[in-house]
């Protein structure tokens, strides 16, 4: 009973702890995420200033899985080369220990005056105050979860039953090490599972050699984390980086077990306090892999690449640019990238309306496919911003940012269902005019042109719009909607009277241009809707419904 008070006492400290790490984290990249990105992007140039540039960041970040998420999508996007970002990681898995290194110092007693600051900043109205407001609380709840944590740890000190789990798990230092990684890749963070073992180790609940071990599994795990949270693609190339870090950890994991007992020993020699001892392994293992590998970064670089090779196959259309899961957390910058994937769905619905201008003018056949390709493509990137959104934290945004975030969702939904009319009901029309050979007699042809011109142009309205709100353009483009029913009006009105002034000429091409009128005018109202009817809405010039009330009709009869 009291072992499983105590596993859950331990639980909700190490959740306490993950979630301080996780404001400082947020608040820091809420704070210089833009700022901490460009310096590690200018870094970039040599190894050495990688390698400080990943110390720094993570250092700051209190996190590398956050560093390897950035400097996978710079190299994904080609803006690195890879030798440079190992650099960076193999600062970043130094810098993970700093924060380690302090921590296992007595600064406990700092908890409430980092609140308190944390309290007094997060009241301002100054941005950046407010965001390292956030970083104090963040520094305050990390110190009293560790207190919490040695105090737990004194208190089970003595538990037999305690003594005797440990004691059994501790026979095997390789069963223990992977425990611990399981504790770190799970809890996103080597440092919450190495402090752990450092407080156990200080209160002689873990032998020395128990806590190495620990310490061993708990470096290698929050190295998995990176391979499986990077969204910048399925090519086997993006995960070079974050494999590479990885097998570099892996080297260390397997060296550090088999020299454990004399690392245990020259260390109770050498530091007779068992945390700082943790502290230090866990530095002195990191900087002796980052002495390992960097003399050999440009072929490791390479046998990386030969292991990984570039995909051979085209890029998949429907692959989202811009959708860096290392900007996360900070909302305006990922805000921004996730508008500028949003803007690629114009992009894909303009190549699938000229290509009809080919297949209903010209009778190109062959435009088909790359039609229902665009159509599949624009599906996949609407459903990848919708993912990516639904990841940010709204608690942390403002309201301009969570306003930005739903024009994003509907300026791209409205434009998937545009995407939606014109590969189902727009594509069956054209297939069905190469199927039948219908031609359009030269009348038609220059009026479709003609329509297809002024969708293109309100798409391009509507993209402006999307980017800088502007409630006359809004209102200019809402009127193109009246502007296409009259056009669908005029074209079922002449269809009829052709049909009225000869009953049994009844032409198949006239039948299917007023069609493609019908499905052309609810895709332009469909780009209205992406960027207008959000402003107008908000400037409340959009009224719930066209349906008139009782009383109103009532009241106009009266």
């Amino acid at each position: 009973m009291q072992l499983g008070l105590a596993l859950i006492d331990l639980a909700g400290l190490a959740a306490l702890l993950l979630w301080g790490v996780r404001m400082v984290r947020t608040g820091l990249q809420r704070a210089f995420g833009p700022r901490l990105r460009l310096l590690m992007g200018s870094a970039l140039g040599s190894r050495w200033s990688s390698f400080l540039a990943g110390i720094l960041i993570t250092a700051l970040l209190q996190s590398s899985t956050a560093t390897a998420l950035m400097a996978t999508g710079f190299v994904a996007k080609k803006m690195v080369g890879l030798v440079p970002a190992l650099a960076v990681m193999l600062g970043a898995n130094v810098g993970t220990t700093l924060i380690v290194q302090i921590l296992s110092f007595p600064v406990f007693a700092a908890a409430p005056a980092a609140i308190l600051a944390g309290y007094l900043l997060f009241g301002s109205r100054n941005t950046t105050a407010h965001d390292l407001g956030r970083v104090f609380i963040g520094i305050g709840l990390i110190l009293s979860a560790l207190h919490q944590m040695v105090r737990l740890a004194d208190s089970y000190a003595d538990s037999q039953a305690l003594k005797a789990f440990l004691e059994t798990v501790s026979r095997q230092p390789l069963i223990e090490a992977l425990c611990a990684a399981a504790f770190a890749w799970a809890a996103h963070s080597s440092a919450a599972a190495i402090l752990l073992a450092a407080s156990f180790a200080a209160k002689g609940v873990v032998s020395l050699p128990a806590a190495l071990a620990l310490t061993l599994g708990a470096n290698l795990g929050a190295a998995i984390n990176p391979i499986f949270e990077s969204t910048t693609g399925s090519d086997p190339a993006f995960r070079r980086l974050p494999m590479g870090n990885l097998l570099n950890r892996l080297v260390g994991f397997a060296a550090g077990l088999f020299l454990l007992p004399l690392a245990a020993a020259r260390l109770e020699s050498w530091e007779p306090n068992p945390a700082r001892a943790v502290a230090d392994f866990h530095t002195f293992l990191n900087l002796a892999l980052a002495l390992l590998f960097f003399p050999w970064l440009s072929a490791y670089g390479r046998w990386l690449t030969a292991w990984l090779p570039d995909r051979k196959e085209k890029e998949v259309l429907g692959q989202p640019l811009y959708l860096d899961p290392a900007i996360l957390g900070t909302p305006t910058v990922a805000l921004g990238s996730a508008a500028r994937e949003a803007l690629r769905l114009t992009d894909l619905l303009k190549g699938m309306l000229e290509k009809f201008r080919e297949i209903f003018v010209r009778g190109d056949r062959l435009k088909l496919t790359p039609i229902k390709r665009a159509g599949e493509a624009v599906d996949k990137i609407h459903q990848a911003i919708r993912s990516y959104l639904s990841t940010l934290d709204r608690d942390i945004m403002s309201e301009s940012e969570r306003r930005k975030l739903e024009d994003i969702l509907s300026f791209s939904a409205s434009l998937e269902q545009a995407a939606g009319v014109a590969e189902k009901e727009l594509l069956a029309l054209a297939t069905e005019r190469i199927e039948k050979n219908l031609v359009l007699p030269p009348v038609a042809q220059a009026e479709l042109s003609s329509i297809l011109d002024r969708i293109l142009a309100n798409l391009q309205g509507a993209s402006s719009l999307f980017l800088t709100p502007d409630l006359r353009v809004a209102r200019t483009l809402v009127e193109e909607k009246d502007a296409f029913r009259g056009l669908e009006a005029m074209a079922s009105a002449a269809h009829f009277e052709r049909m009225r002034a000869n009953p049994a000429d009844q032409d198949p091409a006239a039948a299917l241009q007023v069609k493609v009128v019908r499905q052309l005018k609810r895709i332009n109202g469909l780009v209205v809707a992406s960027a207008a009817y959000p402003i107008l809405e908000r400037e409340g010039e959009l009224l719930p419904s066209r349906l008139r009330s009782a009383n109103a009709d009532e009241a106009a009869k009266g």
